[in-house]
């Protein structure tokens, strides 16, 4: 169980800095409280679980061939910019205040944490922070000891979600509308930004092609 907890130590590791994920979820979970920011985090702890998939099945290397990144960074670009943009522009929209019940489904908010880790950010930062330690503890004898791991790493980014999400669900009860817009024009600009660090990464991807 020391290996277990090691790596739920890591997990939170993990999930700390923030990125597109966290904003999404922050975002979510002000406007239409804690089950939405929840379904945003879980969107996102879908595309960790396939990535750890991949990494057991020993796919890590495919995933990091240039002409493979190529398509990700852009099409992560591209779903970026747009749930950024639906951000600002629905910001004074599909706000719940707290008592309130939403109008937004859980579905739509699990989609869009979905979305935001197919980027490319987060793709990389799983191969090249954690892949490298993920692929040495695979033993084809002992596979237990990966899936421990795993397990681990998804059990530390969950318990980062819920804290965090019960934070903004605390928050979000003093906050008013005006407040909860301003935050969602703020949070759709930095994943506009994220969009276009992407972009930056595509071109930079080509460039050392050619």
């Amino acid at each position: 169980m020391a290996l277990f907890f090691t790596y739920v130590i890591a997990g939170l590791a993990i999930a700390m800095p923030v990125g597109a994920i966290t904003v999404e979820m922050t975002k979510q979970g002000l406007k239409n409280g804690f089950m939405h920011g929840w379904a945003v985090g879980l969107g996102g702890m879908t595309i960790d679980f396939v990535l750890i998939a991949a990494l057991y099945l020993g796919l890590a290397s495919i995933l990091q061939l240039p002409f493979i990144q190529i398509p990700i960074w852009l099409v992560g670009a591209v779903f970026l910019f747009l749930i950024g943009y639906e951000s600002i522009k629905n910001a004074d929209s599909d706000i719940t205040l707290a008592g309130e019940k939403p109008a937004k489904s859980i579905g739509s908010s699990y989609r869009n944490g979905f979305l935001v880790a197919i980027s490319p950010g987060n793709v990389v930062f799983w191969l090249s922070v954690f892949g490298a330690v993920l692929s040495n503890t695979y033993n084809p004898d002992q596979p237990s000891n990966f899936l421990l791991i795993a397990a681990g790493i998804l059990t530390g980014i969950l318990l980062h979600d819920i804290g965090l999400l019960a934070i903004v669900a605390t928050t979000r009860k003093v906050m008013s509308r005006k407040m909860i817009k301003g935050f969602s024009i703020i949070a759709g600009l930095v994943l506009i930004g994220f969009s276009g660090y992407f972009v930056y990464e595509f071109f930079k991807v080509i460039t050392d092609m050619i």
